[in-house]
C-alpha cells in the first residue's frame, strides 16, 4: 500500500502516475535485480514498455529516494570501464517484502541475500559519510572492481569491499581495482563485531565500526 500512495501523492505535484500494478511488477524487478548495473532497456522490455518510459519510472523513484543509482567512477586511465550506474531499492525490507522473504531463514537461503546486505551497508555509510563525501563503484572490462568507493572533497579514496561472510576474503578483482586507483584505505565490510587486518593496509570491519570512523572525517 505505501508505494503506489507515495507514488500517487506525487502524482498531485505534477508528476506521472504510474498504474499501480506496472508499478508491482517494476519493483519486483528492481528486487529481483538488486545491485546490479542498470539496464534500461532490458526493463524495458521486461515490462512491456518503451525505454523512456521506463527511464522515467527509474528517475521518478529516484527522486522519490526509493531507488538509489550508484554512479561508476570514471577516469581516464587507460582502462575500459563500465559507465553505467548500479542500482538498489534503499530500503533493503522492501527488497525482502518484494521478493516474498518472510524471516532469516528464508533470506539467508535466498539468491539476493548478498546484495541485499551489499545494498545495506551502501546505505549506512553514504548517510553516515560526510557532507561533501561522494560514493561511486569501479568496475573494469577486466574483472576488477571495488563495490563501494567513497571520494573525499580533497581527492582522497576509501576503497570498501562488502563480503557477508564469517572469514571475509577480498576478490582478486578488488586488490587488480586498488592497483589501478591507489585508494588511502581500503576495507572489506563483514557482518561480524571485531575489526582486524587481512593484510597490509587492508581491514575487516564490522559496519558500525566503519560507519563511525566515516562519520569523523572531514571531507
Amino acid at each position: 500500500m505505501f508505494l503506489p500512495t507515495a507514488i500517487g501523492h506525487a502524482a498531485f505535484h505534477g508528476v506521472p502516475r504510474i498504474p499501480a500494478e506496472v508499478l508491482r511488477r517494476f519493483w519486483v524487478m528492481l528486487a529481483h535485480h538488486q545491485g546490479g548495473v542498470l539496464n534500461v532497456a532490458q526493463l524495458a522490455r521486461n515490462l512491456g514498455v518503451d525505454v523512456k518510459t521506463a527511464g522515467g519510472y527509474i528517475d521518478l523513484l529516484v527522486d522519490l529516494l526509493l531507488v538509489r543509482r550508484l554512479p561508476a567512477w570514471h577516469a581516464n586511465i587507460g582502462k575500459r570501464l563500465v559507465k553505467s550506474p548500479k542500482v538498489y531499492v534503499r530500503d533493503t525490507g522492501i527488497v525482502h517484502a518484494l521478493l516474498a522473504i518472510d524471516d532469516r531463514d528464508a533470506l539467508y537461503s535466498h539468491t539476493v541475500v548478498g546484495a541485499s546486505w551489499e545494498g545495506f551497508v551502501i546505505e549506512s555509510l553514504l548517510a553516515a559519510a560526510p557532507e561533501g563525501v561522494t560514493g561511486t563503484f569501479y568496475r573494469t572490462s577486466g574483472g576488477a572492481e571495488i563495490d563501494l568507493l567513497l571520494s573525499f572533497g580533497d581527492r582522497r579514496l576509501w576503497a570498501i569491499e562488502v563480503k557477508r561472510s564469517l572469514t571475509p576474503k577480498p576478490e582478486r578483482g578488488f586488490h587488480a581495482a586498488c592497483a589501478d586507483l591507489e585508494p588511502e584505505r581500503r576495507f572489506v565490510v563483514y557482518p561480524g563485531d571485531e575489526a582486524f587486518p587481512l593484510a597490509a593496509g587492508l581491514d575487516a570491519v564490522p559496519l558500525p565500526a566503519l560507519a563511525r570512523l566515516l562519520a569523523g572525517e572531514v571531507s
